[in-house]
């Protein structure tokens, strides 16, 4: 099946604690139906000091179901993908205004 969602798509939790945050989807693992989106569900880890780095306290973007996630369109409200021909072309169009993506 084609991915509906792909890295770089900005994207809106549409469910859970951080419902209604837009991101940017950073990376994506299609075999757990899970994606690392920048500043959603950031949890703080614990870094150990090291000749490189200062150490302490860091937030970290932890990963997201697939499901939570929708497509924003143009206009910034969440939209389903869909998919069609453009010519020879299989391009994704959000269903709300049905531009390309």
């Amino acid at each position: 099946m084609a991915a509906k969602l792909r890295k770089g798509d900005q994207v809106i939790v549409i469910a859970g604690k951080d419902k209604g945050v837009t991101g940017e989807i950073k990376t994506l693992d299609p075999k757990t139906g899970k994606a690392i989106v920048d500043g959603v569900k950031m949890a703080v880890r614990h870094v150990k000091q090291s000749q490189t780095t200062q150490g302490g306290r860091t937030p970290k973007a932890m990963p997201i179901d697939l499901s939570n996630l929708a497509v924003v369109d143009a206009n910034g409200k969440a939209t389903r993908v869909g998919f069609r021909m453009d010519g020879e072309n299989k391009v994704r169009f959000a269903k709300t205004t049905g531009d390309a993506i």
